[in-house]
C-alpha cells in the first residue's frame, strides 16, 4: 500500500492536518493506497500559489504554453503502462478501457496544443475618424477543476488543457474514489518542467475541498463534472463572489430506433452505448425508444446481446465486458432503480442480479414494458440497465425523448436521411449520434443543455470558457 501526496507550490506534500483517507479496490474492497485528507488550509495554499503564478504564465506566448502540453503528452507516453495499471487497479477498468482512456488523454493533449494560435480577437470599426476598437481575449486567471471518478485521468486533461492554453493556472481536486492517477500525473508535469504553481493537486473530501474552492474569492472559474446536486451546491457557493461556473452534470440519453433501422447493428451499437465503462459514462444510452412494428424483433436481438455480456474481475479475466461498479453506493442505487421499475410495471427480460455475494458486480439488464411516466425513464441510472419504451411515430418518439430534465447525448437509428434530419432538428440535446454508438471524438465540442450543465468543453470553444473579453478604444491625435 502506498501513501499518496498532494502537489502544491511545485512540491509534493502531505495534508496540513496529517490525516489520511483509504482508497479501496472495487473488486476486492482491499485498501490499495491512502490519500492525504486535504484541509481548507491546503486549498488556500494551492490557490495562493496558483494566483502568484498566473501573471507570469499568462504573459508567456501561448505557443510556448503549448509546448508544455506536448511535453506532458510525451511524459504520459513514457509512463503509459504505469497509468494503464493504475486505472485497472484503482477503478478496476479492464485493460481495453484503461488503454482507451490513457491513449485518448495523450492524443487530447497533443491535439489541443494546436489551439495555441487560435486565441483570436477582433478589430471593430469605430464611428470616430482616428479611433480603432480592439477586442482582446485574456485569461480568466485561476481555475478550480473538480474531477469525477468515471474517467478520472482523461478528465484531468479536459479540465487542464484549455486553462493552460488560455494562460490560466489551475488547482485540481481528483475524486476521492480515484486519486492516484492524478497524483501520478503531477509527477509527469513536475518532470516536464512546468513552471511551479501552474498546476496544483489537492486531495480529500468533496465537502471540504470542493466547497472551499467554490466560494473562495481566489477562484475565477469553477469547472465541475459531477451530479446535479453537486452542481447546485457549487452554483450556490460560487454566487457569493459571482464566480463563473462550468458544469457537466447528469444525463438521460435517449436512443430512438425507427422502423427502417438495421436491427442487428443497431442492437450492437446500443449495447456498446449502454455497457461502456459499466454504464458509467456521461453520454451512455440510458433509455431506448423502439417503433411498434419492429419492437418484438429488435427486443429479441437486444436481449440476446445483453445476456451475453460478461461481468467479472478484469484482472482475473481481461476479456470481460464489464467489471464492478465503483462502490457499494453505486450498486445499491442501480439495484434500487431496477426494483422500483419492476414494481411500477416493467418486465424483466435479463439481468437484475448482483454477480457473486460480495463486491460490486451487476449484470447487464433489460427492462421491457416501460412507460414514459416511470422513474427509470427520468432518473439517471449510471449502470448497465436498458429500459425499453414503445412508440408509434417519430413525433411521439421526439416528444418522449425531450420529456427530460437533462440534455447531453442522444441518438437515432434510421436509413432515412430526412427522418434523421428531422429528429436532429427537434431534439433538445447538446449531441446527437446517427447510426453509431455513443462515444465522443477528440476533435469535437462536448455540448450540453438543460440540467446537464452550463457551457461546454473541448475544441476551440472550450478555450473561450477560460478567457475574458477586454475591449480597447485606441485613438490617435491628428498631430501624432
Amino acid at each position: 500500500m502506498k501513501n499518496l501526496e498532494m502537489y502544491i507550490n511545485g512540491e509534493f506534500c502531505k495534508s496540513s492536518g496529517w490525516k489520511w483517507i483509504d482508497n479501496l479496490n472495487p473488486s476486492t474492497e482491499e485498501v490499495i493506497s491512502r490519500q492525504p485528507d486535504g484541509t481548507i488550509e491546503d486549498v488556500n495554499r494551492a490557490l495562493d500559489a496558483a494566483r502568484d503564478a498566473q501573471k507570469a504564465w499568462g504573459a508567456m506566448p501561448s505557443i510556448e504554453r503549448a509546448w508544455y502540453l506536448l511535453k506532458i503528452a510525451q511524459g504520459i507516453k513514457n509512463r503509459e503502462e504505469d497509468f494503464i495499471n493504475i486505472l485497472m487497479r484503482e477503478q478496476w477498468k479492464n485493460r481495453k478501457w484503461a488503454e482507451i482512456e490513457v491513449g485518448a488523454t495523450i492524443s487530447y493533449f497533443e491535439y489541443m496544443a494546436t489551439f495555441a494560435r487560435h486565441i483570436e480577437g477582433e478589430v471593430i470599426p469605430s464611428d470616430r475618424p482616428n479611433e480603432t476598437i480592439i477586442l482582446k481575449r485574456k485569461p480568466i486567471w485561476v481555475v478550480a477543476g473538480i474531477l469525477p471518478w468515471n474517467f478520472p485521468f482523461f478528465l484531468i486533461a479536459r479540465k487542464a488543457w484549455a486553462a493552460l492554453i488560455a494562460g490560466c493556472t489551475i488547482v485540481i481536486k481528483p475524486s476521492q474514489l480515484t486519486p492516484e492517477n492524478c497524483v501520478e500525473f503531477a509527477k509527469v508535469i513536475h518532470e516536464a518542467g512546468l513552471p511551479a504553481w501552474v498546476i496544483n493537486v489537492v486531495t480529500g473530501k468533496w465537502t471540504v475541498i470542493g466547497n472551499e474552492m467554490a466560494w473562495s474569492p481566489k477562484v475565477d472559474i469553477v469547472s465541475v463534472t459531477g451530479s446535479v446536486a453537486a452542481g447546485e451546491s457549487i452554483m450556490a457557493a460560487a454566487a457569493k463572489n459571482i464566480t463563473k461556473v462550468s458544469l457537466e452534470l447528469w444525463w438521460k440519453a435517449p436512443a430512438i430506433v425507427l422502423n427502417d433501422a438495421d436491427l442487428e447493428r443497431t442492437a450492437q451499437w446500443i449495447v456498446d452505448s449502454r455497457i461502456g465503462n459499466n454504464g458509467q459514462i456521461c453520454n451512455n444510452a440510458e433509455r431506448v425508444y423502439v417503433q411498434r412494428d419492429i419492437k418484438k424483433a429488435f427486443t429479441k436481438i437486444l436481449v440476446e446481446k445483453m445476456a451475453a455480456v460478461r461481468v467479472w474481475d478484469p484482472c482475473k479475466d481481461p476479456t470481460v465486458d464489464m467489471w464492478p461498479l465503483v462502490e457499494q453506493r453505486a450498486l445499491e442505487s442501480v439495484s434500487e432503480k431496477v426494483e422500483r421499475a419492476i414494481k411500477q410495471g416493467a418486465k424483466l427480460l435479463c439481468g437484475w442480479r448482483r454477480v457473486g455475494d460480495k463486491w460490486y458486480f451487476y449484470e447487464a439488464t433489460v427492462l421491457d414494458h416501460c412507460t414514459q411516466d416511470m422513474d427509470i425513464i427520468h432518473e439517471e441510472t449510471f449502470g448497465p440497465v436498458i429500459p425499453l419504451v414503445e412508440f408509434n411515430d417519430v413525433d411521439e418518439a421526439i416528444a418522449y425523448a425531450n420529456d427530460c430534465d437533462y440534455g447531453l447525448a442522444s441518438s437515432v437509428f434510421t436509413k432515412d436521411l430526412n427522418l434523421a434530419t428531422k429528429v436532429c432538428r427537434e431534439l433538445e440535446f447538446g449531441e446527437t449520434y446517427i447510426n453509431r454508438e455513443h462515444f465522443e471524438a477528440i476533435q469535437w465540442y462536448h455540448a450540453w443543455v438543460k440540467k446537464s450543465g452550463i457551457w461546454g468543453a473541448d475544441w476551440k470553444h472550450g478555450v473561450s470558457e477560460y478567457l475574458v473579453t477586454h475591449v480597447v478604444y485606441l485613438d490617435t491625435y491628428d498631430d501624432m
